[in-house]
């Protein structure tokens, strides 16, 4: 399969390297071109911009960091009309070729129903497309792929989702998959949180950690994700991460969207918002998710 990936962040860049490790062929494209460095080693073509790599491809991954971003992208590679008059004679993507553009980004379900509709109107298809996981994942193929969109579209995909994880599972029309992977993502956050404070709390105390995590593993109130970042925390190190703090807040925002648009009461997560917010543009904004530990402890360094 001949395959197009705009945009080669810590995700994108993994699920290309998974990709070429099975023997697919990968034309990519990122504005940063010294970001491609690492799949162009492996056999990726390089293109200088969206549409050279679309023309190539048949199947167009897109792994950008929001929506409007997204649609940019989309535009510039001609999958989608750039306005009204391309809207009604249509686009040339190339050859005449029919695309499918997965869209793996964490974007708003809106979004992503009206770029269905945009790509959809110039003769391509589109299929939703987020991801569980991170870059770990990906490079074993075992990120939980959910997709969202057309049954025999997503049955045609089905051979190269299977690349990227072994159950991609369909969850219905387009806007479901990104409301579940905002539901998710939510967790994420609320947990990650809950456990600072709790961590916080019982160091000051006094009482060793780890007979607190004895009693937490030992309950129904345990999540593997408290163990798989309590070293982070211990030692206030949040370099190297697989999904920044940035990424967290952003998806954060958008469940909240999201939430509110279906009339629930999202005054308890708002707190959390707003504590992210606060450090938004600042250092963390590039570490690890785990770091918002440092924002639960208002004065302290870090327990580090």
């Amino acid at each position: 399969m001949s395959v197009a990936l705009l945009g080669t962040g810590l995700l994108g860049t993994a699920i290309g390297q998974r990709l070429l490790e099975q023997g697919q062929s990968l034309h990519a494209w990122n504005r940063h071109a010294d970001r491609l460095q690492a799949l162009t080693a492996l056999g990726a073509s390089a293109c200088a911009d969206p549409a050279t790599a679309v023309r190539a491809s048949d199947w167009v991954i897109t792994v950008l960091s929001d929506g409007p971003a997204t649609r940019s992208v989309l535009e510039r590679s001609g999958l989608i009309a750039a306005d009204a008059a391309d809207a009604a004679g249509g686009t040339d993507t190339g050859n005449g070729r029919r695309r499918v553009v997965l869209q793996m980004g964490t974007i708003a379900p809106g979004e992503s129903r009206e770029l269905a509709r945009a790509v959809t109107g110039t003769g391509n298809a589109y299929l939703e497309l987020p991801v569980l996981g991170s870059r770990p994942e990906a490079l074993t193929g075992t990120l939980q792929v959910m997709a969202a969109g057309p049954e025999p579209l997503f049955q045609e995909a089905l051979p190269l989702l299977r690349l990227l994880g072994t159950e991609p599972q369909l969850l219905g029309p387009v806007g479901a998959a990104l409301e579940t992977k905002l539901a998710l993502n939510q967790l994420i956050a609320s947990l990650t949180h809950a456990f600072s404070l709790s961590l916080h709390l019982v160091r000051g105390s006094g009482v060793e950690v780890e007979r607190f995590m004895g009693l937490l593993r030992a309950s129904a109130l345990y999540a593997p994700t408290f163990d798989k970042k309590l070293q982070r925390m211990l030692e206030n190190d949040y370099s190297q991460p697989n999904f920044p703090t940035a990424h967290l807040r952003k998806d954060l925002e958008l469940f909240l969207a999201a939430a509110r648009a279906r009339g629930l009461d999202t005054g308890g997560l708002e707190g959390l918002a707003r504590l992210l917010a606060a450090a938004a543009g600042g250092e963390l904004d590039d570490l690890d998710y785990s770091a918002l530990h440092r924002l639960t402890a208002p004065g302290e360094a870090g327990d580090g």
